[in-house]
This record gives structure tokens, sequence and C-alpha cells, in this order.
């Protein structure tokens, strides 16, 4: 069975990892690279919290390292193994769709990686960003997507975050909007316990209208 559910909102905010874009595969080897170089005991099974910013998740893997050190390092490995980024289903569909001043990208990467993975996988790159380096506080604090609304002028409780990870659906809802969860990195279970109203399989289940609000989403609801 299946629901079709319209949605209208001023702007819809996008994670970019596990959302628009493919990349668990850089993410896991360039983290498991980055373990092995500092001597992380188990680097070749690590497994990093998906969603987090990498200054915070090189902060807890190895406290006693220079935290810009740890991130450059990481960056640079993560920006070199983009060879199988790719748009995930639906994802260049619906962005070319909506109307270009009612969305923006909020990612917990940093501006060079982002921009190095969004070319990589053609995704329609967006005028103002909200990149790892824009907040103080990264996700799940709502601060990553409550700037994401200042960005495209509106208010986070006429917004609409579309997500993949817990802690950026924890993101949202803290922010005031409501959240989209789109599966992949995690079960259903695991994004509507943070707060997630509405599951998707992937982008391919929702299109764009035209709404004098300023964005309609129709979404294809599996029951």
């Amino acid at each position: 069975m299946s629901e079709l559910l319209r949605l209208e909102a001023a702007g819809v905010l996008f994670d970019m990892d596990g959302v628009l874009i493919s990349s668990i595969g850089s993410v896991n080897r360039s983290w498991r690279l980055w373990a092995e170089y500092y001597g992380l005991p188990d680097a070749s099974t690590l497994e990093v919290p998906h969603g987090t910013r990498a200054i915070e998740i090189v902060a807890r893997l190895k406290p006693d390292l220079d935290p810009a050190e740890g991130l450059r390092r990481i960056e640079e490995m993560e920006i070199e193994d983009v060879a199988d980024i790719a748009a995930l289903p639906g994802a260049r569909a619906l962005l070319q769709h909506l109307p270009a001043r009612r969305w923006t990208i909020v990612t917990s990467a940093t501006f060079r990686l982002m921009l190095t993975r969004l070319k990589a996988a053609d995704i329609p790159i967006p005028e103002r960003i909200i990149s790892a380096e824009s907040v103080e506080r990264g996700k799940p604090d709502p601060e990553p997507y409550r700037r994401g609304a200042e960005l495209i002028q509106a208010s986070p409780g006429d917004c609409i975050v579309v997500e993949d990870a817990p802690s950026g659906v924890a993101a949202g809802v803290a922010a005031g909007c409501r959240v989209l969860g789109v599966l992949g990195t995690h079960d259903e279970a695991e994004l509507r316990a943070m707060g997630a109203s509405w599951v998707v399989r992937s982008l391919e289940d929702v299109r764009s209208v035209a709404s004098a609000k300023g964005v309609a989403l129709d979404i294809l609801l599996q029951s």
C-alpha cells in the first residue's frame, strides 16, 4: 500500500551524504586509513558516527592530537577518495525542479570536501551552503539547521529538513523544522525515534510541484 502526501513549505534543507550523494565507501576507507596512520587499535574495522563533523570525530578518537592537524589529514584523505562518489536515486531530478532560492545544503562535511563531492556526483551547488565551518556546534545541535533556514530567509518552522542520520534528524527537530527521513544509512525505526515525521525509501519517492508558499513536495509513502 502507498499514500501520496503533499507538504508545503517556504524551503527545503538537505543533508548531503546519504541523502543527495553516496559516500559511505569513501568515508569508511578514509577513516580507517586515518586510524591506521595514527596507530589506533582495530583501525581496519573502524566505524565512525554518520552525520557528525570530522573535527568532533577526531577529538573523540584521538583526544591527544591537535584537532586541526587531525582534521587536515582526514579532509585530504577524503578529498582524494572520490572515485565511487555518486548521486543517490532521485537527487538530481528533485533539485533541478526546486526553486533555486528555496533550498540549500546543510552538511557536516567541510566546505572543500563538500564541493569536491558535489562536483564528483554532478549535483547542483547552491549559492550559499552551511558546512562544518559555518557553525560552532554541529549536529545534533540545532544550530546548523537554524542557520540553513536563515540562508533561505525562512523560519525553521516553515522549512522541511531531509535527513538520513539520527543526529541530523535530531538537529532538524530541535531547530523547529519538520523532518523527512531517507532510508539508506539507518533504518526507519531509528529515524522515527529521533523525530522524523515521514520516511521515504529514496528521493525517487519525492517530487517538487509549484506552490504559492514557496515549495510543495509530493511524497510517496509506503505502508
